[in-house]
């Protein structure tokens, strides 16, 4: 076991919360004991002990949607778990990304959404759409596109007006994203690398 849990503390069973590693949302709080916290290390899935059920069951059996392990931290009196997980599918049984409501997200979960729906206009290519737009005419298009937003994102910032500034850099952003996509490259790879850079 890689925690000096104190199981006896919380008669064998420690709540574990379950937030989104790419987000920060808070998705869920279940149940571990030792044979589900054991599981979860072993399988790299997120396993519960459930109360009414009696036994373990693994986040996503039934529906799919299950909870990719990225890291398991314990807290100060070593009788709470924190999961850091990647979701896949909506984290709660009725169908929201979280049980906490969509209230309980940043405002960088923007970037998440943004990120979702252009990979479904790359998939799906539906008509009347923007972004399909983009996709079928190349990645010199998008390329362009990314070009010219960020020249009108630095002419409204030197020439002072603050919001072309914010408007041009949320058009920036977005074609960003869809040049990123077009590369086949998720943002979390882009952030994983900023983080990196903050370590040296």
């Amino acid at each position: 076991m890689k925690h000096k849990l104190n199981w006896d503390k919380v008669n064998g069973l420690i709540p574990a919360v379950i937030q989104d590693s790419y987000t920060l949302q808070v998705l869920m709080l279940g149940y571990m004991n030792k044979e589900a916290l054991q599981k979860t290390y072993e399988t790299g899935k997120v396993t519960f002990y459930s109360r009414t059920k009696q036994r373990l069951w693994t986040k996503g059996e039934i529906s799919g949607n299950s909870l990719e392990v990225i890291s398991i931290l314990a807290d100060c009196d070593n009788d709470t778990l924190l999961v850091m997980a990647k979701p896949n599918g909506p984290a709660c049984h009725l169908g929201t990304q979280s049980c906490f409501g969509e209230k309980n997200t940043s405002k960088l979960n923007i970037l998440t959404k943004l990120e979702t729906l252009i990979l479904q206009r790359y998939q799906e290519r539906p008509t009347n759409s923007y972004v399909t737009k983009l996709f079928n005419e190349g990645s010199h298009r998008v390329a362009q596109k990314v070009g010219e937003e960020g020249v009108e994102v630095a002419l409204a910032c030197l020439l002072g007006i603050k919001e072309n500034t914010v408007k041009e850099s949320a058009d920036l952003i977005f074609h960003l994203l869809v040049l990123l996509r077009q590369c086949n490259i998720d943002l979390v790879e882009v952030l994983a690398e900023l983080q990196d850079r903050t370590k040296q």
